[in-house]
């Protein structure tokens, strides 16, 4: 499939690309702050006479598809919204700042998971074990953790659930002691699948995300790595998407509350690391457009979600995928001369997709310009017999190679001249 953004100031790419425990915070009113109206009211008055604290970016160093003015400034230290089917860049802006990732790198510990059932190695019901290691962040109240016991075997699909829903630093354990024989090998397995998969600006040091000196990542890097789980394995959102998980009889919300106010949204992972603050890489589909994004460092759960679905929404109305249909506009086959069939049936090598701005798409047109009214025998199956131009505004944004779709030989001598005769009658 051809995937492309028109018009990016930057990132923008043309080509073909083969196939490639949750908290609430509730305020109540209580008797001591009924105690205190006159305080709290001075409060709120001298809040409100402060001037706005200045923007972390100037709308004019936020860069949007197509040199569109940014719409808003985000309340996060850094932000990257890209359009899946094109690889796009919709809004970005400090997204190459490195920070704690935090538990967002249970994302990656996932992939390895997921890579490792696709290779076979494991399966959905394969047994880990629980080790001390392991149990022991189960029964740290400061980390969250899906509850598991010290020698308890626990199927490999509750722990999917328990990484990507509880987000389990338990989980995380189990997955990497048993998958890589300690958690320190299956780290350097992190930080090698990392660099095979072009995260350049990436650097594990342990398979849960807790704090440590040396580990950071991007909002660029996390987006590229959701990008490459959601391509690798489309069955991570069945585990992303869950709003609750139940295990020991425990209910777990998912800590990606943005799952359920915006049904768009399926996936990915949350995270939060006092010294970076709070952190949700998300996935959203709307009317055949996938987007991916990362804002990286809110000053709260809260504020994360919010954040998060405005610049989601925003680009869901802002875009649009343009599929033109390009069969439409190629002859079903083209003339053979002197071969076993009469003609052979011709098609674009590809389909092709653009991201627009909305309201564009209807400025598109395509036109086939074939490379000559017929063939001569023999002709090899994909051989090239003209292009598809496609214009936006008459400007021309791409063009799709036509070929054959199937081999015709050459005719006997008799076949020939009998076609030539026929010809000439």
């Amino acid at each position: 499939m051809m995937r492309m953004a028109v018009g990016a100031r930057r990132n923008s790419r043309l080509g073909i690309i083969s196939a490639f425990g949750m908290a609430f915070a509730v305020v109540a009113a209580t008797p001591a702050l009924a105690a205190r109206p006159h305080k709290h009211r001075a409060a709120q008055k001298t809040a409100a006479e402060k001037p706005p604290p200045p923007l972390a970016v100037p709308l004019d160093q936020i860069h949007v598809l197509g040199g569109i003015p940014a719409p808003f400034e985000l309340e996060a230290k850094a932000a990257y919204l890209i359009d899946v089917d094109t690889g796009a860049v919709l809004y970005a802006y400090a997204e190459h700042q490195k920070m704690q990732p935090a538990s967002l790198a249970k994302i990656m510990t996932f992939y390895l998971a997921l890579n490792a059932l696709k290779a076979g190695k494991i399966s959905l019901d394969t047994k880990m074990p629980v080790s001390e290691q392991a149990w022991r962040l189960s029964v740290d109240q400061t980390v969250s953790h899906m509850f598991l016991e010290v020698g308890q075997q626990v199927a490999v699909r509750d722990l999917l659930y328990g990484l990507m829903v509880s987000s389990g630093n338990d989980a995380a354990v189990v997955v990497a002691e048993y998958l890589g024989g300690s958690a320190e090998s299956f780290t350097k397995m992190m930080n090698d699948e990392a660099a095979r998969i072009g995260l350049s600006e990436t650097h594990f040091d342990n398979p849960d995300g807790l704090p440590a000196e040396g580990e950071y990542t991007t909002a660029s890097d996390m987006v590229k790595l959701g990008h490459t789980l959601l391509r690798d394995h489309p069955e991570a959102l069945t585990y992303t998407s869950a709003k609750e998980f139940t295990f020991h009889d425990i209910v777990q919300r998912n800590f990606n509350t943005l799952l359920f106010y915006d049904a768009r949204v399926d996936g990915i992972k949350t995270g939060h690391v006092d010294e970076a603050g709070y952190h949700l890489v998300a996935s959203a589909k709307s009317n055949g457009m996938r987007l991916i994004s990362a804002v990286m460092g809110t000053k709260n759960m809260e504020k994360r979600r919010l954040e998060t679905d405005k610049l989601l929404d925003w680009a869901f109305r802002t875009f649009v995928d343009y599929r033109p249909n390009l069969k439409a506009s190629v002859p079903a086959s083209l003339p053979v001369r002197g071969g076993v069939a009469e003609t052979v049936a011709i098609g674009p090598a590809t389909d092709a997709v653009f991201t627009l701005p909305r309201g564009e798409e209807t400025k598109a047109a395509i036109q086939f310009t074939p490379a000559a009214a017929y063939l001569e025998a023999p002709v090899p199956s994909g051989s090239q017999v003209g292009e598809i131009s496609i214009t936006l505004a008459g400007k021309p944004i791409a063009t799709v190679p036509v070929v054959t779709q199937a081999g015709v030989g050459r005719a006997g001598f008799f076949e020939r001249m009998r076609q030539k005769l026929h010809r000439a009658l």
